[in-house]
C-alpha cells in the first residue's frame, strides 16, 4: 500500500545508516522526530464537496480526496505530515476510456469547476495541488487508461493508454521484447502522461534520450475539442504541435494517450564507477566524455561533499575504508570526485564505449573501481528517495532542485546555488548539508542536481519558512547565473515566479494565449505553469 503521507510503499524502508545520522547530528545538531498526525484523524477533517451528484465515476469520500490532495514536494510532506491540508479536491473520478473523460470535462463545465489531471501524485513543485478557491475542484486520476494498445514492431511504436505507471510500461513491453528507457527517479509511481505533461528526463537519457526525444504523438482532450498528434518520423508542416503538449502541465487538457519511439531490449547493460582525483578533472573529464559522441546512456558525476555523501550512505565502513585508503594511495583523496557510466546496447558496442571512455577518463586522473559500485546503484536506483521518510524520522527534511546550464556555466552555479542556500539558512541560524551532482550530461552543457538537508523545527510553520528561504535563494541564484528555472521537475507553482525570467514578456503571453485557445473559461489546473490569469 502506498504512503499517505510520504514516498513510496509502507513496505519498504531505507534504514539511515547509523554513520550517516552521527555525522548529520555532528553537522547540522540533533534532530527531533515530529509527531506526524494520523490518517484518521486528518480524514475527519475533510469538508463536505462542492461538487454536485454525478455516477458513480466521480468520488466524493473524503479518503481518496485527501489521498489526490498533495504531491511529493516537501510543502506537500508538511502539510500531510501535519494534518494542515488545506485545499482538497471535492470529487476523484477515475476515467475508463477517452469518452469518460470528455465527459469529466463537460460535467466541471456545467458544475463551475476546476480540472487537475492526476498521473501518479509524484511532482516534487506543486502541479497537482487544488488552489484556495471559490470554485469546486475535481481531480481526474488516470490510472484505468493503462493498456498497451498497439505494438509497430517495425516502425518500433507504441501507443499506451496515458495513465500507465513506469513499471507497467516496461512489463508490457519486455514481455515483446521491447523497451522504452525512460527512468526518472519516481519511475515506480510516475505515469507516461506525466512524464510528457512535465517534460521528464529519466535517468539514461543520455541513450534513450528526454521524454521529447520518445513522444511521438498522441492525444489530448481540451475544453475546446480533443487534439490529434499524428505520430510522424519527421515534418516540416509547420510548428510541430507536440511541443506544445509537452510540459504543458495539465493546463491545456488531458493526455489521454501517447505514442511512443520504443527499441529492444539491449543486449547488454553495464554501470562502472571512477573517481577522479578533485571537481575540476571530474567535470574536464565528464565534458570531453559528453562531446566525444560515445554512446553512453548515463554519465553523473558527484562534487566532493556528494561522493563523501554516497560512501557514508553506502554503510559497510571497513569496505569503504578500504576503497579510500586504495583511491588515496593513486591521487584520489578527500577532494575525489565519483563518476557514474551507464554503457548500454549491442555487446560490441558495449565493449567498445567502455574503452574509449576509460582511455578519456584515464587522461584526467580517472581510476576504474569496477563494476560493483555501478551494480549498487542500479539495484538502488529508485529507492534512494525512501530516505526521505527515514530522515523525516530522525527529525531532518531533505529537498532538490536542479537546473541546466552550459559546461563554462557550470562552475558558477554550482557554486552559487551551494552559497546561496548556506546564506539562506544561516539567517535562520540553522545549518544544511548540501551537495550537487551533474546527472544529465550533453556536448553543450549540463544539468546540475543540487540536494539540501537542514532539521525540522519544532514549529512546522517554521520549517515551512526555512524551505521557503532556501528555494528562494537557489531559485534567484539559478535566474542570475542564466540557468533554465527546471531541467526535469517542470514548474507548477514552486517555480512559476521565476518562468518569466527565461520566457520573456512575449513568451509568456503567448504561453498564456495558447492555454486560452485550449481552455476559455480557465478550468484547467489554474494557479500552474502560467498562473492563474492565463
Amino acid at each position: 500500500m502506498r504512503r499517505w503521507n510520504g514516498w513510496g510503499e509502507e513496505s519498504v524502508s531505507y534504514p539511515l545508516p547509523s554513520s550517516a545520522a552521527q555525522f548529520l547530528e555532528t553537522a547540522l545538531g540533533p534532530g527531533s522526530p515530529p509527531r506526524d498526525a494520523t490518517f484518521a484523524s486528518v480524514v475527519g477533517t475533510v469538508p463536505r464537496s462542492r461538487l454536485p451528484q454525478h455516477d458513480v465515476r466521480v468520488l466524493s469520500d473524503a479518503a481518496p480526496r485527501l489521498l489526490h490532495a498533495r504531491g511529493q514536494s516537501l510543502p506537500d510532506w508538511i502539510a500531510l505530515r501535519t494534518g494542515r491540508v488545506g485545499s482538497l479536491p471535492d470529487g476523484v473520478a477515475n476515467p475508463e476510456t477517452p469518452a469518460d473523460v470528455r465527459g469529466l470535462i463537460r460535467f466541471a463545465h456545467d458544475a463551475g469547476a476546476h480540472i487537475i489531471p492526476y498521473g501518479g501524485g509524484t511532482s516534487v513543485v506543486g502541479h497537482i495541488s487544488p488552489q484556495p478557491g471559490d470554485a469546486p475542484v475535481l481531480t481526474i486520476d488516470m490510472g484505468r487508461l493503462s493498456r498497451l494498445q498497439e505494438l509497430d514492431q517495425k516502425s518500433h511504436l507504441a501507443v499506451f493508454g496515458a495513465g500507465v505507471y513506469g513499471p507497467d510500461l516496461e512489463a508490457q513491453l519486455r514481455a515483446l521484447g521491447f523497451t522504452l528507457g525512460h527512468f526518472p527517479q519516481s519511475f515506480e509511481f510516475s505515469t507516461l502522461g506525466g512524464w510528457i505533461a512535465t517534460r521528464s528526463s529519466g535517468q539514461q537519457s543520455m541513450g534513450y534520450g528526454r521524454i521529447e526525444r520518445l513522444f511521438a504523438g498522441g492525444k489530448l482532450e481540451s475544453p475546446t475539442g480533443p487534439l490529434d498528434l499524428p505520430a510522424f518520423p519527421a515534418s516540416a508542416a509547420g510548428p510541430d504541435l507536440r511541443e506544445i503538449v509537452l510540459g504543458s502541465e495539465g493546463r491545456l487538457g488531458v493526455i489521454t494517450e501517447a505514442t511512443v519511439r520504443v527499441r529492444p531490449l539491449p543486449e547488454r547493460e553495464d554501470f562502472h564507477a571512477l573517481f577522479l582525483p578533485d571537481w575540476e578533472s571530474a567535470q574536464a573529464a565528464a565534458r570531453e566524455i559528453a562531446q566525444s559522441a560515445v554512446p553512453l546512456s548515463m554519465l553523473r558525476i558527484s562534487t566532493p561533499v556528494e561522493t563523501r555523501t554516497s560512501l557514508l550512505l553506502a554503510g559497510r565502513p571497513r569496505l569503504i575504508g578500504a576503497l579510500e585508503r586504495l583511491l588515496a594511495a593513486r591521487g584520489a583523496g578527500e577532494a575525489k570526485c565519483m563518476l557514474l557510466l551507464g554503457l548500454t546496447g549491442r555487446e560490441s558496442i558495449v565493449s567498445a564505449a567502455r574503452r574509449e571512455v576509460l582511455a578519456m577518463s584515464r587522461h584526467h586522473g580517472g581510476i576504474h573501481v569496477g563494476r560493483a559500485f555501478g551494480r549498487h546503484w542500479q539495484k538502488n536506483r529508485f529507492r534512494a528517495p525512501y530516505l526521505r521518510n527515514s530522515l523525516w524520522e530522525a527529525g531532518y527534511a531533505v529537498d532538490t532542485l536542479e537546473t541546466a546550464t552550459s559546461w563554462a556555466n557550470v562552475p558558477v552555479i554550482v557554486s552559487s546555488i551551494e552559497a546561496g542556500l548556506a546564506e539562506a539558512i544561516a539567517q535562520c541560524n540553522e545549518k544544511a548539508h548540501i551537495f550537487t551532482h551533474l546527472s544529465h550530461s550533453y556536448p553543450h552543457g549540463s544539468s546540475v542536481y543540487t540536494t539540501y538537508i537542514f532539521r525540522l523545527a519544532p514549529d512546522p510553520d517554521e520549517t515551512l519558512e526555512r524551505w521557503r528561504r532556501l528555494k528562494s535563494a537557489a531559485s534567484a541564484a539559478i535566474v542570475a547565473c542564466g540557468g533554465t528555472i527546471s531541467h526535469q521537475h517542470g514548474v507548477g507553482i514552486d517555480h512559476a515566479p521565476y518562468l518569466h525570467h527565461e520566457k520573456g514578456v512575449l513568451g509568456m503571453q503567448a504561453l498564456a494565449r495558447i492555454c486560452s485557445c485550449f481552455d476559455p473559461d480557465g478550468l484547467m489546473n489554474p494557479g500552474k505553469l502560467v498562473g492563474p490569469s492565463a
